[in-house]
């Protein structure tokens, strides 16, 4: 007998974050596993009239659906169109439907929300709670953001599992294609990545852009910010050795990542922190903040500094330039650190809820990559997390009670 899941689409009609990164790996690697072994499974996947299908699937149709946009195309149009199970991978997902697997990235409203504006906040704190009470089962990225959506009573623990992000789109990238950076690259370049938002801290960074030209090196600072989620930030530093390059494409980003001293990565706070995952699996240094998920996703792979501390950050970029085994040593454990977090493993441990939610066997892939338990300690203090078979066997122990 088919089984029938959807896909909440809505992520295909917002500029692409790290969270739409994640839904759209997150359904390529369904496609991609549903292709070696369907079994018994039916997706699809439910946009918006007039969204452009810009992800390449054979085995997940694409269906349009509704005449709305936005948080009412997803609270009212999306509901009645879900034939069994939802899969909403980008923190919202309509609140009518239990039989829903919904994954809450972060709670960064709540632990830096003047990075957000009012409006923004007031939706979240309203809105995630809601899910937390209603969806069958909650993934996160990181033992970090479960242990933060347990502290804030957002959900309980048996309802979590951890799905992280994975590095294998950076395969994808050309680097050799992008000439346009070649003028910002080199290994005098520290790349700073990341939006205007305050919890990004990168003003920590810019702050020292005098110091950083008497020591010889040049910042390029990457990102931007969609003004209707996140507050203002405070102007970046304009120097001669500042160049502000805005949002650079795939291609783009690789090249300068490629070819700098390192990526800088000072945030506050950070649910899963993929521009420094994507960089080790490019070969490059990363300097990240020892906050939040960062320590989790980077382990050995990365020189540490507190966000608070710009002259722990000058002395990092200082060792960087100033030792290049210690650089080469970075390096080196940064790639074998990236190997560890697969959009595979992750798709499957999704695929191992569905089933289990189903009331159905479920059958590892044979090509799949190792499950991310499988793949790393938890760290101290972490919250346990439950197996996905006893977080869905209450769930279908509950619905057979009211039926």
């Amino acid at each position: 007998m088919k089984r029938h899941w959807s896909i909440n689409g809505r992520f295909l009609t917002q500029p692409t974050t790290g969270v739409q990164r994640y839904a759209g790996e997150i359904v390529r690697a369904l496609d991609t596993l549903l292709a070696e072994d369907p079994q018994g499974l039916e997706v699809e996947l439910l946009v918006p009239h007039g969204t452009e299908a810009t992800l390449p699937l054979r085995n997940i149709a694409v269906r349009p659906v509704g005449r709305l946009s936005g948080h009412l195309w997803e609270q009212v149009s999306l509901p009645s169109q879900v034939r069994g199970g939802l899969l909403s991978l980008c923190n919202t997902g309509p609140v009518a439907l239990d039989r829903q697997i919904v994954c809450i990235h972060d709670l960064n409203t709540r632990l830096c929300p003047q990075s957000y504006t009012p409006a923004f906040r007031l939706l979240y704190r309203t809105l995630i709670p809601a899910l937390g009470r209603r969806a069958a089962a909650i993934s996160t990225v990181s033992e970090y953001s479960a242990a933060e959506l347990v502290r804030f009573g957002v959900c309980r623990a048996d309802k979590l599992f951890v799905a992280p992000d994975g590095h294998e789109h950076i395969r994808r990238w050309a680097p050799e294609g992008a000439p346009s950076v070649s003028a910002f690259s080199g290994e005098d370049t520290i790349v700073l990545l990341g939006s205007r938002a305050p919890h990004k801290n990168t003003d920590l960074i810019t702050g020292m852009a005098d110091r950083l030209a008497l020591a010889g090196l040049r910042l390029a600072v990457v990102g931007g910010s969609d003004a209707r989620v996140f507050g203002a930030g405070r102007g970046c530093a304009a120097a001669c050795n500042v160049a502000l390059l805005g949002r650079l494409s795939d291609d783009e980003l690789a090249a300068l990542l490629r070819n700098c001293l390192c990526l800088a990565f000072p945030s506050l706070v950070e649910g899963f922190g993929l521009p420094p995952l994507e960089a080790m699996a490019l070969g490059c240094p990363v300097v990240v903040s020892d906050r939040a998920s960062l320590p989790e996703i980077c382990g050995d792979a990365a020189l540490y500094a507190s966000p608070d501390d710009a002259d722990a950050w000058f002395g990092c970029f200082m060792k960087l330039a100033a030792n290049p085994a210690l650089r080469r040593r970075v390096i080196e454990r940064g790639l074998t650190a990236a190997g560890r977090f697969s959009w595979l493993a992750s798709a499957e441990r999704y695929l191992q809820a569905m089933a289990a939610m189903d009331g159905v066997p479920y059958s590892p892939m044979r090509n799949a990559a190792p499950q991310p338990d499988e793949l790393r300690e938890p760290c101290a203090g972490s919250t346990p997390m439950p197996s996905i078979e006893a977080i869905s066997s209450r769930y279908v122990s509950a619905t057979r009670r009211h039926e």
